[in-house]
């Protein structure tokens, strides 16, 4: 084979093995089995070197998965392209239930030969680490609702209605340990429970005290600060925001952003035939949900706290322009949505759509000076 002659190269990835096919630079070329290579990286490195000394210039690609950018940068490492592509936008071939390490590996091949994979953003190592922290943080704000969703079920089957609306409030925790039963072993699940979810408050507390002490030294840091200008972004929402997002250089207008976000309405049309659904909820779920929830605090009129003044102070004069026209703009579009009748869900995801542009604004603002 012509030493010069580009090869594309699919990766299957797994936890002990990997497999591997080639397909040959034309079109409708041969695609080889390579075969499966032990998952190590002393392994797929001189897996590497072999294909790369017998057919020249190789393009590979694997699927984002548990197995997180090892691999990738690995590759990277060493001079060569790869693409770590996104599961749910292979294309898949209806009726096709034969799923087999090789034929993944196979597929992958002919697909990034074809040119129709659609590649992910890799964070660097330093942008993972601030992730997983964020996610950890998820994660064990996922675990405190469960627990407390399970002392509400507890006391719910005993009758025992706390008489107040606000719950989990110091009163209520009070109110919780003044609880009596007759059997013992009601009062030990109770305590039990409660303390689970204490010991999950107190997870949450540690996760969000590491995320200010590494934040000043991660490289975006400068756009969590600005994200805060915003109405309803405290720090855990701009940290969140950049963390998943990443940067924001990579969308090209707002429209993009919020369609990586799934804030876009979903479409079926055909002919003269428009039809508009909900939005497409694709992409990347957490930072969805967070800006729905920020988008409630669009409901008062606009105005500067003395909290949101002192962030306000430590921006420029530009990022806090966009901050209050973005208050100005998404208050006016609550209260006009809400005085249409629309849901509330609705109105929070139409304020959370527009509020995805005006973070992908500050943060443009903030990487472009």
């Amino acid at each position: 084979m012509d030493q010069h002659t580009d090869v594309f190269v699919g990766i299957d990835v797994a936890k002990s093995r990997n497999a591997i096919a080639i397909a040959d630079s034309e079109r409708g070329g041969e695609v080889r089995y390579f075969g499966e290579v032990d998952a190590a990286p002393d392994a797929m490195r001189r897996a590497v070197q072999r294909i790369t000394a017998k057919h020249g210039r190789a393009h590979f690609c694997y699927e984002a998965g548990p197995t997180g950018y090892g691999l990738f940068r690995l590759i990277t490492g060493m001079g060569h392209s790869c693409d770590v592509v996104a599961p749910s936008l292979i294309p898949r071939r209806p009726g096709d239930r034969v799923k087999t390490n090789r034929r993944d590996a196979v597929g992958l091949a002919k697909l990034l030969r074809a040119g129709e994979l659609t590649p992910v953003w890799v964070p660097d190592e330093g942008h993972e680490a601030m992730r997983d922290l964020v996610r950890a943080r998820s994660a064990a704000v996922q675990a405190q609702r469960v627990h407390r969703q399970q002392v509400s079920a507890f006391m719910l089957k005993h009758g025992r209605i706390y008489p107040r609306k606000k719950s989990w409030s110091m009163r209520y925790l009070r109110w919780l340990q003044e609880q009596r039963f007759e059997h013992p072993a009601h009062q030990i699940a109770l305590q039990e429970l409660v303390d689970a979810v204490r010991i999950s408050k107190e997870r949450i507390d540690r996760i969000e005290a590491a995320i200010v002490e590494f934040l000043p030294s991660w490289s975006l840091a400068p756009v969590v600060r600005a994200l805060q200008a915003l109405r309803g972004v405290d720090l855990i929402v701009a940290v969140t925001f950049a963390t998943e997002v990443g940067d924001v250089r990579r969308f090209d207008s707002p429209g993009q952003l919020m369609g990586y976000l799934g804030l876009v309405p979903s479409e079926r049309s055909t002919g003269d035939t428009i039809r508009r659904g909900g939005i497409t909820k694709a992409g990347n779920s957490r930072v969805r949900h967070m800006l729905v929830e920020s988008a409630w605090t669009y409901r008062h009129p606009p105005r500067v706290g003395a909290k949101k003044l002192y962030l306000l102070e430590q921006t420029t004069p530009k990022v806090r322009e966009i901050a209050w026209k973005a208050q100005s703009r998404l208050t006016g579009r609550y209260r006009a949505l809400s005085a249409n009748g629309k849901k509330t869900t609705v109105v929070c995801t139409a304020v959370a759509r527009e509020l995805a542009g005006f973070m992908w604004a500050v943060a443009r603002e903030v990487q472009t000076a």
